[in-house]
């Protein structure tokens, strides 16, 4: 009896406990349509300072639970619609009907149409910047890890900013920031070194990007262009961001009359945190940091100058300690063990100030003046020992030895030695113009360059196994630098001791003009241009035409379909003057492309939901190239214009909202890039001479598949989920020191999946009282992301090892595992 009354009396307690909580909620409900008198399905409807939330369903109806005995703010809103707000007073267990007709957000339509038919004539495409800011990334370049999941666009190195495009290789691509073109470092040999790319996500306004066929008014390069916009601020904004991997911030503002603006950020990484997930093991201790601010200033109506500057330090200081790598096959397997002394230090120091004044001497001329200054100064020291030992592995799985060494193919000792350093100045002075008028829009630009370049290199390596070193029998080495004294029994590989100092001036400049055609039935838009450039170093003079021509069909279907074609020359810059032995080619010439880029543009709806979906056929006559190998992010050419050939394939991207409100987008790129190098022959074993042909370029990736996607809870829509997956088939490479036609080999295929994870704490609506410190945060968003989620061993190189008979053995780099990161962003 006593236990039934304890039952009877916990649950009276439990439903009054319970009815009393009822007693606190309100209910409201109805329906939404709009301005058609249709239902509209997954419109939010939330509680203004409460974590309460639903969507609508199909047929436009919604129920929602409410806090009572309240003043409330009831939010409805929806992509592309107005939003509104209805503030009401319910008692406890009331229920309330509100039904609202909601009305298209005319103006947000309106900006969009117009960007996009003016886009869409070309072969650029846009990219949300916003994006940028949530995207899961381990190198802090946000930016480019959003080209990464473009269409013709690859890279298998996380680490990195860099990335190819098209069969093109790192420095065959343009980027501009306010239409000032940005440098790379010139010594980076590996993503762990690299640091901080120039653009800041947080101060960027717009993203474009052409994977090919794109306008005389870009420069001479031969792959693709990204052109970035700063901010020109408004109002007061500010934000901070942290993680596991660093930390930015950044101010925007601008003064009552908005004459002038100013954008500063500053940002700090170290991935010491990721790079502690390498197989070798060590003391890391990277740091990378850059500031940078955009002032602007009108004068008056017609006259606005700004300044850019940009300042960016990157160290890299490396003791390595041990290193156990198992690689091979199933039937065959091995293990390398070293241990090491020694360390690596690297430093980079970039400067670059740029002044630009635009006058407006009527509303349809812009007239824009540009004087910029670049400078890099990279420091390259690094003396490190391994010794190494190789066995082989027992792979019978009945065997007690299942796993273990039982036969040791070779101990020896490696050493590296390096004390590069480069310096560079590049000082430009530009003038760009724009005139429109009717159907015609006409750009110019005249551009002068000056380039000084100091280098110096010494570097060298030695192989000993078992005491015998190699190559073999010994080389003889003549020193010419007084600094390096390797012991007199060792023999060295890629000896390397050279000093340079250049100076060079360029000239380039281009007319371009854009005419929009119309019919009765179908709309032409026709751009066309001719750029030149001249280098006096090697007196080359070159004419590079281009032109575009898309045709909107009149066609119930919203499609356009784009024909492009042009000469793309590439002059060549300091790097693929200089060979593999530190040696000046003073006659290189520019490499040649020759694009010929077939496109359909088409926006259609799928789910009843905007989608936009783009397929590119291109063919790349490639002629006068520069011959070269890739090491990790390391290019090394052969400073000679040593062969032709040719770059083919299909891209097709398809974005949109896959889920309402967000844009997704995946891609998927399939392509074949060769060359055919000059007197590249080879005698078989009966002295018969062979002639390769036609072999795989090193950024030869075949296929590739990228996807970035977001979602959000439907009730929740303050919870999100981002996935960024990459997939590119496997690269071709060989042993070093040989012959181009002998790498033959094909890395293992590049997978990669990070997801990340966010809850929005803190939104514009949530209301504070005036003593709570968080009333002056805009936004607050906590991230958790999961690199490399399926811990996939990505290789991004082979460091080869020789035994006592020369027999080398190609050993993985692999880059890096799973890894938790947590990120903090606040906005003001």
């Amino acid at each position: 009896m006593r236990f039934r009354r304890y039952i009877l009396l916990f649950l009276f307690i439990t439903i009054t406990g319970i009815s009393a909580i009822a007693q606190e909620k309100a209910t409201i409900y109805g329906r939404i349509i709009d301005n058609h008198k249709k239902p509209v399905d997954l419109v939010n409807i939330t509680v203004l300072g409460y974590a309460e939330g639903t969507i609508t369903d199909k047929d436009g109806n919604y129920k929602l639970d409410v806090p009572a005995n309240k003043k409330i703010t009831i939010i409805i809103s929806f992509i592309g619609y107005e939003k509104e707000e209805i503030k009401i007073y319910l008692k406890p267990g009331e229920r309330r009907k509100i039904d609202k007709t909601i009305k298209p957000s005319i103006t947000e339509l309106s900006s969009f149409t117009v960007e996009d038919k003016q886009i869409r004539n070309t072969n650029i495409m846009r990219i949300n910047p916003k994006q940028a800011w949530v995207i899961p990334s381990i190198s802090g370049s946000g930016i480019e890890n959003l080209i990464k999941t473009l269409p013709g666009v690859s890279s298998n190195n996380e680490l990195s900013s860099q990335y190819s495009v098209r069969g093109g290789n790192y420095d065959e691509n343009l980027v501009y920031v306010n239409d000032i073109e940005i440098y790379r470092p010139f010594l980076i040999r590996s993503g762990q070194q690299e640091g901080l790319s120039f653009i800041n996500s947080y101060l960027v306004s717009s993203i474009s990007f052409s994977a090919g066929g794109f306008d005389a008014k870009y420069g001479d390069k031969m792959s693709s262009v990204l052109d970035i916009k700063y901010k020109k601020p408004k109002k007061f904004k500010s934000s901070i961001s942290m993680s596991l991997l660093g930390g930015s911030a950044h101010i925007e503002g601008a003064t009552n009359n908005h004459r002038f603006s100013y954008l500063i950020g500053a940002r700090q990484k170290s991935n010491q945190y990721v790079l502690n997930s390498l197989e070798t093991k060590g003391e890391y201790r990277p740091s990378f940091s850059d500031i940078q601010s955009l002032l602007r200033y009108e004068i008056n109506e017609r006259l606005e100058i700004s300044v850019l500057g940009y300042y960016a330090r990157n160290k890299y200081n490396f003791i390595p300690e041990t290193r156990e790598t198992s690689f091979g096959t199933i039937n065959q397997a091995y293990k390398l063990k070293i241990y090491f002394d020694g360390q690596e230090l690297d430093e980079f120091k970039n400067y670059l100030g740029a002044f630009t004044s635009t006058f407006k001497p009527r509303k349809n001329i812009k007239l824009k003046l540009i004087t910029s200054t670049f400078e890099t100064n990279e420091n390259e020291s690094f003396d490190t020992q391994g010794q190494y030992w190789i066995g082989e592995l027992e792979t019978g799985l009945g065997n007690d030895e299942f796993g273990k060494a039982i036969e040791s193919k070779g101990i020896g000792t490696h050493l590296n030695h390096t004390r590069n350093y480069f310096k560079a100045r590049v000082y430009n002075i530009e003038h760009l113009g724009t005139y429109e008028k009717s159907h015609i829009y006409l750009q110019w630009g005249l551009k002068y360059q000056r380039e000084l370049i100091n280098d110096e290199m010494n570097e060298w390596e030695m192989m000993d196994s078992a005491g015998y070193s190699l190559p073999h029998p010994p080389d003889s080495v003549g020193y010419t630098n007084p600094t390096i004294q390797p012991h007199p029994d060792f023999n060295l590989n890629n000896f390397v001791s050279a000093k340079h100092n250049i100076s060079s001036n360029r000239y380039s400049g281009f007319i371009q003009n854009r005419w929009n055609l119309d019919g009765d039935s179908t709309k032409y838009t026709l751009t066309a241009g001719l750029r030149a450039n001249y280098w006096d170093f090697n007196k080359q003079f070159l004419i590079s035409p281009r032109a575009t021509l898309s045709y909107k069909p009149n066609w119930k279907k919203d499609i356009i379909f784009r024909l492009s074609t042009g000469y793309y020359y590439q002059p060549p810059f300091y790097r693929e003057l200089r060979d593999k032995n530190g040696n000046i080619n003073h006659n290189l010439k520019a490499q040649k492309s020759i694009h010929f880029v077939v496109s359909s543009d088409w926006n259609l709806k799928i789910w009843g939901r905007p989608f936009k979906y783009v397929t590119e056929i291109y063919y790349k006559y490639l002629d006068d190239l520069v011959p070269y190998e890739i090491d990790n992010v390391k290019i090394c050419y052969y400073a000679k214009n040593d062969s032709h050939g040719y770059a083919t394939g299909i891209d097709m991207k398809i974005n949109g909202d896959f889920v309402t409100g967000i844009e997704s987008w995946a891609s998927l790129s399939i392509m074949q890039t060769k060359e055919d190098i000059k007197d590249d022959f080879y005698y078989d074993k009966n002295g018969i001479r062979h002639e390769p042909g036609y072999i795989p370029r090193p950024t030869d990736q075949r296929i590739n598949f990228s996807m970035f996607f977001q979602d959000y809870l439907p009730k929740a829509p303050s919870y999100k989920m981002y996935l960024n997956f990459l997939y590119g088939s496997g690269l071709p490479f060989g042993p070093p020191n040989s012959p181009k036609y002998k790498h033959i080999f094909r890395s293992p295929s590049y997978l990669r999946v990070d997801i990340g994870f966010s809850k929005q704490l803190i939104c514009e609506n949530t209301k504070f009282n005036h003593n709570n410190i968080f009333r002056h945060f805009k936004s607050l968003w906590l991230s958790a992301e999961v690199f490399n989620l399926l811990d996939k061993e990505n290789t991004i190189s082979y460091l080869w090892i020789s035994d006592i008979s020369n027999r080398q053995y190609a050993v993985p780099n692999f880059l890096t595992s799973r890894r938790l990161n947590l990120k903090l962003i606040a906005k003001f």
